[in-house]
Parts: structure tokens; C-alpha cells; sequence
């Protein structure tokens, strides 16, 4: 049997680090990003009281009532495998690590609940999102035969429908929804020995090497932040941030954000987040902010300047990146979310074409699933949520 019940951040912390890989969402850190919401470090124990699971939960009140939708961004970190131990007690039925879960956050006044398990279904590697895009007859991922089909992520999926829970396609706002396609360069082969800088620049295609070597011969230089400039750093990031913001059409986030996000990661680990910079002659012309748990690296954020785009900075602090993920030996490059669009008239499908020619994949998680706990309020919920979508 497993129990589940509050844990210091302390505890959860040095269970995260204890893994290859988890999510920064689950880091207690993130519970300090998302001042918005209360949150709580869980802890999940075996009969012999050793600690086998964690997860952050973010609680976001409703308006006006005492209840709480309870959030788990890209958790919990869990055995997500449903491979039985050798005494058969746990892994095998996902009941025995989320009913204690649900129990316990029930307790807390949650009327239902939400989490995006960090399981992969399926992906698909560079060569079939190219051949999907030159095919008139694609318009998105699913009408392309995935590379590979995960097993583990099926069975998850199944156990997840037999338990109740509902599957989520909605975005947005109060759920805070996290992407369900994300795009990744494999930083290891695949009988797990590490690739080399000159293994992943093979993988790229020919535009993205040009540009990376026509960054170096217009003297395009890449930096880090450091913690004595690490205030004008995060101004100049910001700076960039909303100038591309306007240029591309989307509401950039206040500086304040930005500052507590460093301050909390950068708290928690010296090696959790990093600011990076591309500058020619002097001027700043693309920055990035990376993060990094364990043996997984991602790309969070980018600005690029308008002017100077043919000096390709942002080429330039992207492979500064991947090379800096590859000494710090970790398993996955990470450059976040992706659309599903393989349409090439669709304005999302720039994006995948740019990640497409890393020479990484597509990766589809299992999503984010839904438990109501009490229906009423689950299903007035529900409603506001479907009623703001189409506001």
C-alpha cells in the first residue's frame, strides 16, 4: 500500500534531484513562480515508509466558494511504467499511487483534479514531419505513421479511461495548460551512449549548419549571465523580449515574472536556469532563458531583434545551448511546445519547420486528464471554462 501526505520542500527537492529526469514544473521552485496559486509538496510512501513519489500541486480557488481545482503541471513524479516490483505492490495498477493522491487532496477542499502525467505516446523523428509537411494530403501529425508508439504510454492512457479520468483538449487560462507536442533533439543513441557535438550538427539539415557557421564568420558572440550581471541581463532580456513580442503578436509577461522565475530556480539550483545571450558587434540581437532538472535541458524562452537577422544569432545561441546541455551530459534538448499543424498554409507550421531542422522529433505526451471530485462544482466549472474559450 502507498500513503500519501504533505512533505517540506526540502524532501521534495532532493527527490527530484535523486531522478534522471522530472519536469521543472515539479520542482518546489515553480510553487514559488506561480505566486497565483497555493501549493503544496506531496510525498508518496511505501509500508516501509521510504519516500517513492513527489509532485507540486497547485490549488486555484474558484471565485467566491472555498474549493479548489487541484493542479499537477507535468506530474506527478511517479512510477509511470505500471510494471509490477518484484513483490507485486506497486507499479502494476496506477489506482494504488493516485486513489491515496485524490483521497488527500480531497481533504484539502479540491473539487476535482488536474494533471498532465510526463508519459510519451508517440513520436515522430525528422524525416517523417518532412516528408508530412511536403504532402499535400497531411494537414496534421496524426495523419503521419508515428516512428514509434510507446508502449508504456498506452497502458496509461487505458488505466487513466478505466479510472475515470477525462482527457483535456481545452487551453488555457485557469487550467494553465501545458503543451501536449513538444519537439526534442535525443542527446543520446539509442543504446544510451552520449552523442557528440558532431553527431547532433549531422543530424541538422543544411540550413540550420550554414547558419550556425555564417553566425561564427559574422563574429556573433554568445555569453551567459553571471550573478554579478545578472539584474542588466534580465533587463536586457526583457527589452528584447517585448520587442518580439510586438513583432510576432502575442502578450509578453511583465518583467516581474521573469524576476521571481530567477530568483526561485535559481535558488533552488546554481545549475537550474540560465540566461544566454547572442551579440554582434556589441549588439544584442537574440537571448534565450534555458532550464535545466536533472539530465533533461530546455529551451523556455527567446527574443530575437528584427534588425540583424541575417547574422542568424538566434542559431547561434541555440547550438551555444545544445552544446552547453551535451557537457552538462544530459539525455534530451528540449525546445517545448508544438501545434499538431503539418499544414504548410497553417502559420503555426514555421515553428515545427524551424525545430524540424535540429534533426529532433516529435514527441506527443499522454496530455492532461481531469478528475472531478465533486460534480456540481466540477461541471459549473467546466462550463465557465467552455464559456471563456469562446469568449
Amino acid at each position: 500500500m502507498l500513503t500519501v501526505r504533505a512533505i517540506p520542500e526540502s524532501d521534495h527537492l532532493g527527490f527530484v534531484d535523486s531522478r534522471r529526469s522530472a519536469s521543472f514544473l515539479q520542482t518546489p521552485a515553480w510553487g514559488a513562480v506561480k505566486g497565483e496559486w497555493r501549493r503544496e509538496s506531496l510525498g508518496w510512501f511505501d509500508a516501509e515508509g521510504a519516500l517513492v513519489g513527489a509532485a507540486l500541486v497547485l490549488y486555484r480557488q474558484l471565485p467566491k466558494v472555498k474549493r479548489y481545482l487541484a493542479y499537477l503541471p507535468e506530474g506527478p513524479v511517479i512510477d509511470w511504467t505500471l510494471e509490477r516490483g518484484a513483490e507485486g505492490d506497486q507499479g502494476g495498477d496506477l489506482a494504488l499511487w493516485l486513489d491515496p493522491l485524490t483521497a488527500h487532496l480531497k481533504k484539502q477542499g479540491a473539487f476535482g483534479v488536474r494533471m498532465g502525467p510526463p508519459v510519451v505516446t508517440r513520436r515522430w523523428n525528422a524525416a517523417a514531419i518532412k516528408a508530412g509537411i511536403a504532402d499535400d494530403a497531411v494537414r496534421r501529425l496524426d495523419d503521419v505513421a508515428p516512428t514509434v508508439r510507446d508502449a508504456a504510454g498506452a497502458r496509461v492512457v487505458s488505466e487513466l479511461h478505466r479510472l475515470g479520468w477525462q482527457p483535456q483538449t481545452a487551453e488555457g487560462g485557469f487550467s494553465a495548460g501545458q503543451p501536449q507536442y513538444v519537439f526534442q533533439i535525443p542527446l543520446r543513441h539509442a543504446d544510451g551512449t552520449a552523442r557528440t557535438e558532431d553527431d547532433v550538427l549531422k543530424g541538422m539539415n543544411q540550413q540550420w549548419r550554414r547558419n550556425i557557421k555564417k553566425a561564427t564568420k559574422e563574429g556573433v558572440e554568445v555569453t551567459t549571465s553571471t550573478p554579478e550581471t545578472l539584474t542588466a541581463d534580465l533587463k536586457a532580456f526583457h527589452d528584447l523580449y517585448v520587442h518580439t513580442a510586438e513583432r510576432d503578436h502575442f502578450t509578453p509577461r511583465p518583467l516581474s515574472y521573469f524576476v521571481t522565475m530567477i530568483e526561485a530556480l535559481g535558488a533552488e539550483s546554481p545549475d537550474r536556469l540560465r540566461l544566454w545571450f547572442a551579440r554582434h558587434e556589441g549588439e544584442l540581437v537574440a537571448s534565450t532563458i534555458a532550464i535545466r532538472v536533472g539530465a533533461h535541458a530546455w529551451y523556455s524562452y527567446g527574443a530575437s531583434s528584427t534588425e540583424k537577422r541575417d547574422v542568424r544569432g538566434s542559431n547561434a545561441v541555440q547550438w551555444a545551448m545544445i552544446a552547453d546541455a551535451l557537457a552538462a551530459d544530459a539525455d534530451v534538448y528540449d525546445l517545448r511546445g508544438i501545434t499538431d499543424t503539418l499544414d504548410a498554409d497553417d502559420p503555426h507550421a514555421g515553428l515545427i519547420q524551424f525545430k524540424v531542422g535540429t534533426g529532433g522529433e516529435a514527441v506527443e505526451y499522454a496530455g492532461e486528464w481531469d478528475l472531478p471530485l465533486n460534480r456540481l462544482l466540477y461541471r459549473a466549472f467546466d462550463t465557465y471554462m467552455k464559456r471563456r474559450g469562446r469568449a
